[in-house]
């Protein structure tokens, strides 16, 4: 049996997220459906992240096993050829350590979301931006970042759906900055709930339309709904995933 370490590029548009399921194609699917063409079998693809649908990344890391011991490049040529229809790109492949866990070995997760600030409507980069048509006050977002970096419970900023076992997570980047008429969101974790980057952003975005929301309320009150909207799937890249120098 051979692990095999991969960093993926996904466009998310058109897929319903990573988990496979019978809604419709996910990465994690059309990862096994590929790896099935050229090994013969169709191992779990496991991510360090398991993105929403329309959620894009720019490098998710992904491992696989396979009964048979190919050489890395064979693999990533081989799964890019299956891929070439698919909206997810192999990036790198390699060989690792059989205690390697793309999810539980990762020690830093890393988000950005993307919001176009302008009165005309996205067409190049539709469904890759957030668009918001309205002034945004950055350094009104700027100063309500603040007091979501470090440890908190993040109850408000947490999906109703969300399966983790503790609220409480520390949020150790939260930068905003402002690229032409694009205003972007950077955050980093060890990791997120559910929704989590979302509701911090949709919530950042109406403070800074001028929405008189006050985050140490917000977290205080420990309910979702006390929190500002969800922000659309469409302007979020998982970025990378950070490991140990031991994996």
């Amino acid at each position: 049996m051979t692990r095999y370490k991969v960093e993926l590029e996904y466009d998310g548009t058109n897929l319903i997220g990573w988990q496979e399921n019978l809604d419709g194609p996910s990465v994690q699917s059309i990862m096994m459906d590929a790896i099935e063409k050229f090994a013969g079998t169709r191992p779990t693809v496991f991510g360090a992240g398991r993105t929403d649908a329309g959620v894009h990344a720019v490098s998710m890391t992904a491992h696989f096993d396979l009964d048979k011991d190919f050489d890395a490049e064979v693999v990533k040529r081989a799964l890019n050829f299956s891929l070439m229809d698919e909206p997810v790109s192999v990036l790198s492949c390699e060989r690792v350590d059989d205690d390697f866990s793309a999810r539980f070995s990762c020690v830093a997760r890393h988000y950005k979301y993307v919001v176009l600030n302008r009165a005309a409507k996205p067409v190049l980069e539709k469904n890759r931006v957030y668009w918001v048509p309205q002034k945004l006050n950055v350094d009104a977002m700027r100063d309500a970042a603040k007091k979501l970096l470090g440890n908190h419970d993040f109850t408000s900023f947490r999906a109703s759906q969300c399966q983790a076992k503790s609220p409480i997570k520390t949020l150790d980047k939260l930068d905003i900055t402002v690229d032409g008429d694009k205003i972007i969101f950077e955050l980093s974790a060890r990791s997120f709930l559910h929704h989590m980057v979302r509701n911090i952003v949709g919530t950042l975005i109406e403070i800074g339309l001028g929405k008189p929301y006050d985050i140490d309320e917000i977290l205080n009150a420990r309910d979702r709904r006390v929190a500002g909207p969800t922000a659309p799937a469409s302007g979020l890249y998982f970025i990378r995933a950070d490991y140990s120098t031991n994996d």
